[in-house]
């Protein structure tokens, strides 16, 4: 069976667009062919910075021809008392190209109506992939498109040539002016010839024999080969960084690793300085030893291979060793100084326009540090304060101008040099934690909880004068900071109001707000059930169970993880579905008369006074449960009522006409509800039966 074959030939695309691309032309042809009704066998998807290159296996060459029936008017309304055909029955036929005589009926929910059957006869595959092929590479979905000198069509970069074949022959469409064609090129440098492709098996081979290693998956293990070969020449290691190497996977067609060298008295620098120069600014990848530490040495990965001398080499171990020489000059400058110096020069940095200087936010981390180390470790609240105090301050050096990765990292090696507490630099250098996805929270309770003041703060600050995440506008990620708030709580494992926080950080704010108070607190908890929920589901919690437990409250929130699961378990038990039904039940028919104390001497009927005896007997256990954070517990003393509350329904009048016993057993309801309200809502349960 033919095979279709497209490669897009450009000038070097942006390694982070690579990956997009790729994966849409293979889901999009995918759904083309199977909208279109063309089988099709095996797909890959290949790339460098210079190529885009799909290919399907197996495609059949014609659509497959199907028959479809369309509707038309009912029977009734299409002939009339006579059989002939009405102006409906005729404009039906006319509309789907039939005779009228050619017209069927079929029965229906609505009644007998009209049909057309049509039968529609494939197409060429090579004809519709003519017509289709174009608008693909039109609506490649790159992040950043441009015009390039006379072109109509946007694309990420230049296109030079396209080489489409199906079936070994060549397709016949054009695209911004260029005819696509069997031809493809080889390496930029070491094989820019031309060479004829007549399917991806030749292709393959003709790019080995041109200097190109294509296949993603193969150039990334040959780029780890290289560099654990070259890594054990100087007795070190590679630590792999993901994001890195998918990086450089994608910048070069041929690679070829190169040890290069630095002088060994710039590992006296920070060694973060040291990484995030090689690897953010250069893409080098840092040499370690095997039991830690780094050694003078890095890998960068070249897209050709070296000539007869080591000028690559010399020339990046130039570049690095300028880079480091300006990192030891600022580091020396800066050090001139105490950390606590550059806290004034913070009075001249704005924070956000409407939320003043970065000195004013200083201020309001250092009250809000405080409250928070007075609540969870006392003992420590001096040095809270002191961290937070200072946590800025190295926004203003000139280290953290040139290396603005640096923040906070360098400032913990500046209180050191100081003569903080060590603790102090520690966490200062931890309180930007977690930084993004995968992060680690901050390992040392002063360091977590000026992260927490920090974050919160920049929550309430931007919440409060209108700055709400809205789809996908975030700009001061106020949804990072709150799944970092929680994250780091239930790394911790602290019990602290989430509420109380919220009001305590509000305060200092209060005269910069442009929203009520009220509406930050609430659009703050909103936020924060937001990013809990994400983050729940991502630990395979049912979404209903987690619904549940939120709507019950978020105040603490190391216990409403505690709460998911053991509410999630209970879930799992074949009598839960009819104990969701009881509770949504008792739920239900609370009112405002619900309100009140329960009178014994109104208890009439045996089952009422049954389900208050029920009640008195498991409400002292339940307490107990819910005192310890016992929650499996508490919800297996919870579930021994439900006999008690069905017979209650079964037998009761609740609502009675009489307005002291409706009001008296809506309030015992209402205790029943309190067992298990602080736990879940069940009225968010989602259940199988009606």
């Amino acid at each position: 069976m033919p095979e279709l074959f497209l490669e897009i030939g450009t000038e070097e695309i942006p390694s982070r667009f690579m990956g997009l691309a790729l994966n849409h032309l293979k889901q999009e042809l995918s759904a083309f062919f199977k909208k279109n009704r063309v089988r099709c066998g095996e797909s890959r998807s290949l790339g460098t910075p210079r190529r885009l290159v799909v290919s399907f296996a197996g495609v059949d060459g014609r659509q497959e021809d199907i028959v479809e029936t369309h509707l038309g008017p009912n029977v009734k309304a299409a002939y009339d008392a006579d059989g002939k055909p009405t102006k409906a029955a005729l404009g039906f036929a006319r509309g789907k190209g039939v005779d009228i005589s050619q017209l069927g009926t079929e029965t229906t929910p609505k009644g007998e109506v009209v049909c057309a059957r049509v039968e529609k006869i494939g197409q060429p595959t090579e004809d519709i992939l003519n017509t289709f092929l174009p608008t693909l590479i039109a609506t490649i979905p790159f992040p950043k498109k441009m015009r390039w000198g006379n072109r109509g069509t946007p694309f990420a970069r230049p296109m030079h040539w396209i080489a489409a074949l199906f079936g070994g022959k060549p397709l016949k469409f054009d695209f911004d002016g260029i005819s696509c064609s069997d031809i493809s090129r080889g390496h930029r440098f070491m094989s820019p010839e031309s060479f004829k492709v007549t399917g991806l098996t030749d292709y393959l081979k003709s790019c080995e024999k041109h200097f190109l290693l294509v296949d993603p998956e193969a150039r990334k293990q040959t780029i780890v080969n290289q560099m654990n070969a070259l890594a054990a020449e100087v007795d070190g290691t590679v630590t792999l960084d993901p994001d890195l190497l998918e990086e450089v996977n994608y910048l070069v067609e041929y690679p070829v690793a190169i040890r290069g060298d630095f002088d060994e008295r710039y590992l006296e620098l920070p060694w973060e300085l040291l990484t995030i120069t090689m690897k953010h600014h250069q893409k080098y990848f840092p040499v370690t030893k095997k039991e830690g530490g780094l050694l003078p040495h890095f890998i960068t990965i070249s897209n050709m291979k070296p000539g007869g001398g080591d000028e690559i080499q010399r020339g990046n171990e130039r570049v690095l060793r300028a880079r480091l020489e300006d990192a030891r000059f600022f580091f020396d400058e800066d050090r001139k100084k105490k950390l606590e110096d550059f806290v004034e020069l913070l009075k001249g940095v704005t924070f956000q326009k409407n939320l003043g200087t970065s000195h004013e936010k200083v201020s309001r981390i250092v009250g809000l540090a405080e409250f928070l180390a007075g609540e969870i470790c006392p003992d420590k609240k001096a040095k809270a304060s002191r961290t937070a105090w200072l946590c800025k301050a190295d926004l203003v050096t000139q280290m953290v101008y040139e290396f603005p990765e640096l923040q906070g990292i360098i400032g913990g090696y500046y209180a050191d040099h100081s003569g903080e507490d060590p603790e102090v630099g520690r966490a200062i250098k931890e309180h930007y934690r977690p930084a993004f996805s995968g992060d680690e929270p901050p390992s040392t309770e002063i360091g977590a909880v000026v992260a927490i003041a920090d974050k919160m703060d920049t929550i309430l600050g931007c919440i409060g004068v209108g700055l709400i995440p809205s789809g996908s506008e975030d700009p001061y990620g106020l949804r990072r900071h709150s799944l970092g708030i929680i994250q780091t709580v239930l790394d911790q494992k602290w019990q602290i109001s989430l509420d109380t926080l919220i009001e305590k950080g509000i305060v200092p704010l209060q005269e910069k707000l442009k929203l009520k108070p009220e509406e930050v607190h609430s659009n703050t908890l909103d936020l924060f059930s937001q990013r809990y929920k994400t983050l729940l589901s991502g630990h395979g919690f049912p979404y209903d169970a987690i619904d549940a437990v939120l709507s019950a409250g978020i105040d603490s929130i190391t216990d409403v993880k505690q709460k998911v699961a053991a509410f999630s378990d209970l879930k799992k038990q074949p009598h839960f579905e009819p104990l969701a039904m009881t509770f949504r039940r008792v739920v239900s028919i609370l009112n405002e008369e619900a309100e009140g104390e329960v009178q014994t001497s109104l208890l009439k009927e045996p089952a009422e006074k049954k389900l208050f005896d029920e009640y008195r007997r498991i409400q002292g256990p339940v307490e107990d449960c819910l005192q310890k954070k016992d929650f499996p517990r508490a919800l297996e003393q919870i579930v021994q009522i439900k006999g008690a509350v069905d017979g209650f329904f079964d037998h009761v009048m609740v609502m009675a006409k009489e307005d002291d016993l409706r009001k008296n057993r809506l309030r015992l309801l209402k205790c029943i509800s309190l067992l298990f309200s602080h736990i879940a809502d069940f009225s968010k349960i989602v259940l199988k039966k009606g």
